[in-house]
């Protein structure tokens, strides 16, 4: 067990000191592009302007012969393009592959001064962020830089959603974890090809009304990845980390996605995946407050005054519990306005 006094110490002589808090920025989506793909290369300074999150990813969809050539493609694309307020990511190779090493050397020489975040794929517990940890560590501080790289888990084995916690408190360095269905639906034996989203037979049904066990009984499609969002979202509130909703795959089904989308949001991801420009617009919808939201959160704020006892607003009882609830609308909203002006007027903030 480490001194809890040396958790924000820096791992390696000439490091920068890890930071005690995780900065918040608008993260309602991490839009993911193929840097070994020249058109969709050419495509990323345009693209960076409308996403909080652009990243680079060297991992699934990245060809095995193309390997190299999307870790030298994304380190010329961050070289040459002003991300503005855009956030700068990466998706590494699994720590079980034989990319990841020159991956994370590489981009950490190379371009750590843009890097905001690397996600590492196939998390099973803390020693696997220990190990990366380190290694940015040691990275860093032959780079000479002078921020923290950080570091991004993704949810999709067995052992991890079981490891969760652990994972999520496993270093300073820690910025969030992703649910990622797919892998993690094989790693189950879950019985579904889809990438994220629900499945028609995953439901429940009416109790029957009569000796017909067939009619009238409604069916009602359920959530396949309720309880792994829930159980994520505790470990990264408990930890003061972001979690996120990952890929939803069926890039047609816009309906569909949105649901998914909305279904995090609602149980607290701060955002989701893009992986075609369409998703993009769903997520900076669905994980931006609607102004009907915000309006009512700033009239309990208001009403609440110092936080303590009740009040009635529109026949509804309003006491520091929802008082609470409101705040954390109001603090996303505020975030968002700063970068968003079309938020801002919305917001009336």
């Amino acid at each position: 067990m480490r001194n809890p006094r040396a958790f924000l110490r820096p791992l390696a002589v000439g490091a920068p000191k890890p930071s005690s808090d995780v900065p918040f920025r608008p993260s309602r989506m991490i839009h993911f592009f193929d840097p070994s793909n020249e058109k969709m290369a050419a495509k990323v300074p345009d693209i960076a302007m409308k996403v909080d999150i652009i990243l680079g990813n060297l991992e699934d969809a990245v060809k095995t012969e193309k390997k190299e050539a999307a870790r030298q493609g994304l380190v010329d694309i961050a070289k040459a393009t002003d991300f503005g307020d855009t956030q700068l990511w990466t998706r590494v190779n699994s720590l079980d592959s034989p990319w990841v090493l020159d991956d994370i050397v590489t981009l950490v020489t190379e371009i750590g001064d843009k890097l905001d975040v690397i996600m590492v794929p196939k998390v099973e517990g803390p020693q696997d962020i220990h190990y990366v940890d380190r290694l940015l560590a040691q990275l860093e501080a032959r780079a000479g830089l002078d921020r923290q790289i950080l570091v991004h888990a993704i949810l999709e084995t067995a052992e991890g959603v079981a490891n969760v916690e652990e994972i999520a408190a496993a270093s300073p360095r820690m910025q969030g974890i992703s649910l990622g269905p797919a892998d993690l639906a094989a790693s189950r034996r879950m019985k579904t090809t889809r990438v994220g989203g629900g499945h028609p037979g995953y439901l429940v049904r009416q109790d029957p009304t009569g000796e017909d066990l067939t009619a009238g009984r409604a069916t009602y499609q359920q959530d396949l990845w309720h309880y792994t969002i829930s159980r994520m979202v505790d470990a990264c509130a408990m930890n003061d980390i972001l979690p996120f909703y990952g890929p939803f795959g069926d890039i047609k089904d816009v309906v569909a996605c949105e649901d998914q989308f909305r279904n995090a949001f609602l149980l607290g991801c701060v955002g989701a995946w893009s992986l075609h420009p369409v998703q993009i617009d769903i997520a900076k919808k669905v994980f931006s407050p609607s102004p009907e939201d915000v309006a009512h959160a700033k009239r309990v704020v208001e009403a609440m005054g110092d936080g303590s006892g009740a009040v009635m607003i529109d026949g509804k009882m309003e006491d520091d519990a929802s008082c609470k609830q409101c705040l954390v609308m109001l603090d996303l909203a505020k975030s968002l306005a700063e970068r968003d002006p079309e938020l801002a007027a919305a917001y009336d903030l």
